[in-house]
């Protein structure tokens, strides 16, 4: 079996699974029209408009929340390779850990790691 020939199968497995979600999900549901005037959030009434905005404290909150988020996405495939690459790989992951290093120390200053 040559590429295409792999891809538009595997196309085609992933298309039947999609229809076989919705069909089971269209046997399983108790009722066909949905909610229109309640939103869904576990049944709670909201306390405030969907589109409120945060309050700023939380921002520095996010970027310490990212800096881990990305440190942890390019350190696992960073592993697998560190080995072949050698010691230049080293050094880049330091350069990277460092930028990830300077934005926690923002977060920090800014308060972020202050719960009260």
């Amino acid at each position: 079996m040559d590429g295409f020939t792999a891809a538009l199968a595997l196309l085609g497995v992933a298309l039947l699974g999609v229809a076989a979600v919705h069909v089971c999900a269209a046997w399983l549901r108790v009722d066909s029209t949905p909610l229109e005037a309640q939103p869904f959030g576990s049944g709670l009434q909201p306390e405030e408009h969907a589109m409120s905005r945060f309050h700023v404290r939380w921002y520095p909150v996010t970027l310490l929340f990212l800096a881990f988020d990305m440190e942890m996405v390019f350190m696992y495939p960073w592993v697998r390779v560190v080995s072949a690459m050698g010691p230049s790989a080293v050094v880049e992951m330091f350069v990277f850990l460092s930028v990830l290093l300077a934005g926690v120390v923002y977060a920090w200053r800014e308060g972020a790691l202050r719960w009260t």
